[in-house]
């Protein structure tokens, strides 16, 4: 299996107690990642295959921002500090099935972006930033960025100012409010 068909759910960060639980930072916004039971990958730094683990048990801690988990065989601090930097993966098949106008990271990345009203290209989204509500980051069409310093612009992601987002065709339309990419004046 080549990268493209894993996804990265999130890395471990530390050792969490004496028992062997470990702290993970997610990348993944379905709690369930970590938190129901069952067959995992782990991805040790500096190799390509993932191995297979089992979890446990997991929970969120409230405020941090991260979850503990139990991995089976994994029964010590030592053991879980020589996990500190794995990255915990999960076939790409294995997507959660998404509500309506909800969107993979992964699915919004490359996509072009229009002003609705006018139909101009704005740019290609490069990146998603959580945030209370996610951002876009869009890195602008070349026309736009007359002053060189400034190539990308933040969009929130929100239905009011990206209504149309059409991963068929591999665009989103946005209609952003007054000043939001008036970024060269």
């Amino acid at each position: 299996m080549t990268n493209d068909d894993w996804l990265e759910i999130g890395k471990i960060v530390a050792a969490q107690g004496l028992s062997g639980e470990l702290r993970v930072y997610p990348d993944s916004d379905f709690p369930e990642r970590f938190e129901v039971p069952g067959k995992r990958w782990l991805l040790r730094p500096g190799e390509t295959e993932p191995q297979p683990i089992e979890l446990l048990a997991g929970r969120y801690l409230d405020g941090k921002n991260l979850y503990v988990i139990k991995l089976a065989g994994v029964q010590n601090r030592n053991q879980a500090e020589e996990l500190r930097g794995c990255k915990l993966m999960v076939p790409a098949s294995d997507r959660p099935q998404l509500a309506e106008n909800e969107y993979h990271v992964l699915d919004l990345i490359g996509l072009e972006v229009f002003m609705q009203a006018s139909g101009e290209l704005v740019g290609t989204v490069v990146d998603v930033i959580p945030a209370g509500n996610d951002l876009l980051e869009v890195k602008l069409h070349k026309s736009d960025a007359a002053d060189k310093k400034q190539n990308t612009v933040l969009i929130p992601f929100v239905e009011a100012i990206a209504p149309v987002v059409d991963l068929q065709t591999g665009r989103i339309e946005i209609t952003p409010p007054d000043g939001l990419l008036e970024i060269n004046h």
